[in-house]
């Protein structure tokens, strides 16, 4: 059976909004969960290390999707977070297609002031009991943002790697 131009036209509408509102509806189940725990948030952080760490893995790489996994896995795996290329990579797409600066504007974390932005769509709170030393204090800098959210996925998850749906 031939494919008219229209059906094909069509298909490729309903693909482009199924593919949207899966990326909206997993950053808005992500913005809801993304809270860190007390205990975690009053805790020092055993994974800091120096910040000329994290300014020897920024070495080398581009500014773009790639160049940014790779810079936040040289600082993961300097400061003992766990987590593979493929579970970052996979998460981003989720969240925020890759977009640095997606941000989720209409849900609750939003309408009480704290929406979830960024690659791995992260709320400031949770950000901020996260961070990890050595990258920007910067919610949607690309690496600070990768590093904080798989810093959370280790306490909460084990691993970004074990992250396949919103966390």
């Amino acid at each position: 059976m031939a494919i008219t131009q229209t059906q094909s036209r069509a298909t490729a509408r309903f693909r482009k909004f199924s593919f949207a509102g899966l990326a909206t509806a997993g950053a808005a189940a992500a913005a809801l969960t993304l809270v860190p725990s007390a205990a975690h948030a009053a805790e020092p952080t055993a994974r800091s290390a120096s910040v000329s760490q994290a300014a020897a893995a920024k070495a080398g790489h581009a500014d773009n999707l790639d160049g940014w996994i790779r810079e936040a896995l040289g600082i993961m795996k300097a400061k003992g977070i766990p987590g593979t290329y493929e579970g970052l990579h996979r998460n981003i797409m989720r969240e925020s297609a890759g977009d640095p600066n997606a941000q989720n504007g209409w849900d609750v974390n939003a309408q009480n002031g704290t929406p979830s932005k960024g690659l791995l769509q992260v709320i400031q709170p949770t950000f901020d009991a996260y961070h990890v030393e050595g990258t920007a204090n910067s919610l949607t800098d690309p690496v600070a943002n990768i590093t904080a959210a798989a810093n959370y996925a280790a306490d909460k998850y084990g691993s970004i790697d074990n992250v396949d749906s919103a966390y």
